[in-house]
């Protein structure tokens, strides 16, 4: 098991490797980082994320199925790659959400202060 790590995946030579900023930047990370960024801001995201994968894997009740996975390196760093894209899209999501919703309230109080300076008229 130690000569695959660090090995490539096959569609990957070693100059498209050294060419990916994306890959040397997230190697580079260190590990507090790396747990930072991989913690879930809400317990909806990580609800959400728990049924992706589920979907990806199969969602067989492990309560009346043995259930196990077998993949290679290769199909699981697709699945990696396939949750982290969820997750950046759900964060985002999230992001957008929270600004949705306080610009909401935020017009909201203006109109309420109009209305209030309209009617002390």
């Amino acid at each position: 098991m130690d000569d695959v790590i660090g090995k490539l995946p096959e569609h990957m030579d070693a100059k498209s490797a050294k060419d990916n900023s994306l890959l040397r930047y997230v190697q580079g990370m260190e590990p507090e980082m790396i747990t930072q960024l991989s913690r879930p801001a809400s317990s909806e995201v990580m609800q959400v994320m728990e049924h992706n994968v589920v979907g990806l894997l199969g969602g067989l009740p492990s309560a009346h199925f043995d259930v196990s996975v077998t993949t290679n390196r290769e199909n699981l760093g697709r699945l990696l790659a396939s949750a982290m894209m969820s997750g950046y899209f759900l964060r985002g999501a999230e992001q957008r959400l929270a600004i949705e919703e306080q610009f909401s309230a935020s017009i909201s109080s203006v109109l309420e202060a109009a209305d209030k300076s309209a009617s002390d008229d």
